[in-house]
Parts: structure tokens; C-alpha cells; sequence
């Protein structure tokens, strides 16, 4: 009983939050209300105004001040506040009953400030970041590559016609809003059951939909809704998208599952159709950005498909947001043997037909003592750090510490730790752009009194 009065008390005080916006309106609607019933008076020649101060000369001419003015401050202040509990309460519970509304309200004022992030590429590595980053800011554009052809997303992509949903998938649940229940079925993989196993319950949901509505991107927003995720998801193309790699030995290998499994060095990576079509508010979403990331994720699967689109890599060219790229700790077998960090970086480059696709590159600066056996055994190794040849390629450098701590001696991207690196450095860069402007407009200012 006690934790439940504090508890009441704790909320009621959330109120008191600046930024909520709800005050204000509160009062808002409390000053039109007496405004209306004064005028509504005053209409009726009631004369308000001329009882009440007659009311007031009176009390004061008979009690005295102090007692009189503290009577009447307590009594409003009692009004106030028992009002505005009741309020609360009854807000709180027709929402629901257990819900932190007004923690929600203040969370979702502040994240709707934040920077308008869009996140660019596929697999594991995007979803990854996508859970930290939604803890900076709800203006967040995830841009997922469609070139999946493998596993369960692979199957639906060949059975109903539809965009592979797998990468859509862990996108919307790394954007949820909350790891709840609803969460965890979007993610549940079937383990047994003809013609169910393999498959995710997200996956068959987000096929239902599309059948359903005829639009993927309509079936994602749906989707987005039912797990209240903070920004949206949107596939980089509607096309039906489908990988073509160029290895160094000569050999052509299609299919984006099959690309990892050839063991052979890429040179090129091509897409079907040649002429990919962006979606429309993947371009918008670009235009307005004022950060841009890339990676991390598989180089050649799932962030250089994005770029093989023309009209996405025009709109990161000349957007002037800051734009990363998240460099992998290890190389992965089949696709970046033997890279360096100038490795991932010009590969991007070169299949990108415009420059200024990446102003800074994060690389990760440290590992565990005791890395685990099982990287040696698949042969992956740390991705070596070239600084030279990166300054080379006209980009900077930015090392932190960006694996998750474990005892397991795994290498593992921490959402948390990513998103502050990018915040605190977007916000301290920008502080500095702002010096700048400062001391330029002082110096045009001088400059033109001179010429005066």
C-alpha cells in the first residue's frame, strides 16, 4: 500500500516535467473556460466583475489581509492541485492502467528533437544499431537491401513474388519501441512443422499482409504499428533485386546466398535489373537527413546492394549530412578475406558512381584478451586499420571502443555504445560548425564596414 501511494505520488510529481506540453494547454483550456463563462455573463448583464470586486472590498474591509489572502491561495491551491491529480488518474486510466504515460510523453517530446538519422544496409549489423540509436532519436529511416535469397525470406521470395521480409523483419523489431511479447512472436522461428519450419512467424506475417494489401511498404507500416517501433523501415526498392558477383578467378556467381559460399575474391558486384527504382521516401528520407550510416553488416550482401541503386547513391552524394560507415570488426569468410578498413572503404566507393558517399569511417579499437577460438577456426580475423591509405581516400578517422563486454571472448557490436559515439560526436561537430558560421558572419560583418 505504501509503494502504491509513493508510486502515485511519483507520477503525479511527472507532471511537473518541463517539455510534456501538456501544461500549458491545461492551463489553456482553464483560462478559455473562465473567459467563456465571464463573457457569457457579462451578456447577461450580470455584471461580474463589478459583484466580485464588490465581494472582495468587503471581505477586505472586515478580515484581515494575511488571513484573508491566505485563505483564499490555500482553498485555489487545494482546487488546483485535487483537479489536476483527478486528471491524471483519469488519463492514466483510460490509457491503461499500468501505464507510464507520462514517462512515455516526455521520452517520445525529447526523441521527436532528435537528429533525422537514416540507416543504411542489411542482415544482423543493421537491426543491431537500430536498437541503440532509437534511444537518441525517433526520427529514424531504416533503408533495407532486398537482395535476399536464402533461408526462409528466400523461400517466400520464391513461393508468393514477394521482397524477401527477413532483413524488414529484424529491422521493425529492432526499432520496437519495447522488447515485449509481441516482439518476441515477430522474431519466434518455427522449429517444426511441414512447410512451417525455418520459417519466422514475422516473416509469414509481413507475407500475409503484402498478399493482403497488394503493397509491401504498406504491409511494413502495418506491421510497424503493432509493435509501436520509433522511426520506420522502408525496402531500398521494389524492384525484384537479385545479385550477380564478379570473382577475381573469372568465375560469375548469382544469387546473394551463394556469393559467401564461393570462397573466391570479389571484384564486382551487379544487380538485376540494371536499372533499380528507389522508393520514393527512401529518396526523401536522404534528402532530409542530417546524419547518414552505413554498415556495419556483410560489405558485398548488405550494404553495397543499397548503393548499386543510382538514385540512392546520387542522394547520399549530395546530401550534406554527416555520413559513417561503420566498419565490421572481423572480415567474414567469402567476402572480405584479408581487408583492411581502406578495403571496406574503397570497395564502397567503387561501386558507388558519385564521390562523397562517406565522410567518416568508425572503427572499432579494441578487442577481447581472450578472442575466441572459433574466429581462428572460421578464419576471420580483426580487420586490420590502414590510416594512411584512409586519408588517401579523403575520408576520417574515428576509433572508439564500439564490442559489447563478454566473458565468452566473442566480438559483438554494442547498440548502446555506437549510438553515443555518433550523438556525442554529431553534437560536439556541430558546435563547432556553429563557431564557425559565427566567426565567418563577424568577419563578413568587419569586412563590409572596412569596404564602408
Amino acid at each position: 500500500m505504501i509503494n502504491k501511494k509513493r508510486k502515485d505520488k511519483l507520477i503525479f510529481l511527472t507532471w511537473l516535467m518541463p517539455g510534456l506540453e501538456i501544461k500549458r494547454w491545461m492551463f489553456l483550456t482553464f483560462t478559455g473556460t473562465v473567459l467563456a463563462v465571464l463573457g457569457a455573463a457579462i451578456l447577461l448583464e450580470l455584471h461580474p466583475i463589478h459583484y466580485t470586486f464588490e465581494f472582495i472590498k468587503t471581505i477586505a474591509r472586515t478580515s484581515h489581509s494575511e488571513i484573508t489572502g491566505s485563505a483564499i491561495f490555500v482553498l485555489g491551491l487545494v482546487f488546483f492541485l485535487w483537479g489536476w491529480k483527478r486528471t491524471n488518474s483519469s488519463i492514466i486510466t483510460a490509457v491503461k492502467p499500468d501505464a507510464h504515460l507520462l514517462e512515455n510523453l516526455y521520452v517520445q517530446r525529447k526523441l521527436s528533437r532528435g537528429p533525422k538519422i537514416v540507416a543504411i544496409g542489411g542482415g544482423t549489423g543493421l537491426s543491431t544499431i537500430l536498437k541503440g540509436l532509437k534511444h537518441i532519436t525517433g526520427n529514424i529511416t531504416a533503408v533495407v537491401t532486398v537482395g535476399d535469397d536464402g533461408g526462409s525470406s528466400g523461400r517466400l521470395r520464391e513461393e508468393m513474388g514477394i521482397l524477401p521480409p527477413g532483413d524488414i523483419r529484424n529491422c521493425i523489431a529492432g526499432l520496437a519501441n519495447e522488447e515485449s511479447l509481441v516482439t518476441e512472436l515477430f522474431q519466434y522461428r518455427f522449429k517444426t512443422g511441414s512447410g512451417l519450419e525455418g520459417h519466422s512467424f514475422g516473416n509469414l506475417f509481413l507475407s500475409a499482409l503484402c498478399a493482403i494489401t497488394g503493397d509491401m511498404v504498406l504491409a511494413v507500416k502495418e506491421s510497424s504499428k503493432v509493435l509501436s517501433i520509433r522511426g520506420c523501415v522502408l525496402p531500398s526498392t521494389l524492384d525484384d533485386m537479385k545479385l550477380i558477383a564478379e570473382l577475381e578467378d573469372g568465375r560469375i556467381i548469382y544469387g546473394e546466398s551463394n556469393i559467401p559460399e564461393a570462397n573466391g575474391k570479389i571484384l564486382r558486384l551487379k544487380a538485376t535489373p540494371e536499372e533499380l527504382k528507389a522508393l520514393d521516401e527512401v529518396i526523401l528520407a536522404i534528402n532530409e537527413a542530417d546524419i547518414i550510416i552505413m554498415g556495419p553488416g556483410s560489405l558485398y550482401t548488405s550494404i553495397i546492394p543499397n548503393l548499386l541503386i543510382e538514385e540512392i547513391s546520387e542522394a547520399i552524394s549530395k546530401s550534406e549530412a554527416k555520413k559513417f560507415y561503420i566498419c565490421n570488426i572481423m572480415t567474414q569468410p567469402g567476402e572480405t578475406d584479408n581487408y583492411s578498413v581502406s578495403d571496406h572503404v574503397k570497395a564502397i566507393l567503387e561501386h558507388s558512381k558519385y564521390d562523397n558517399i562517406i565522410n567518416t569511417v568508425l572503427v572499432n579499437d579494441s578487442l577481447p584478451k581472450n578472442l575466441a577460438l572459433k574466429y581462428k577456426a572460421a578464419d576471420s580475423f580483426p580487420v586490420p586499420l590502414d590510416s594512411e591509405k584512409l586519408k588517401e581516400l579523403g575520408v576520417n578517422i574515428l576509433t572508439r571502443r564500439l564490442i559489447e563486454e563478454n566473458s565468452e571472448g566473442l566480438v559483438r557490436h554494442s547498440p548502446e555504445r555506437i549510438a553515443k559515439i555518433i550523438s556525442e560526436w554529431f553534437k560536439a561537430n556541430n558546435r563547432k560548425n556553429g563557431r564557425l558560421e559565427s566567426l565567418e558572419k563577424r568577419a563578413e560583418s568587419l569586412e563590409d564596414k572596412i569596404l564602408l
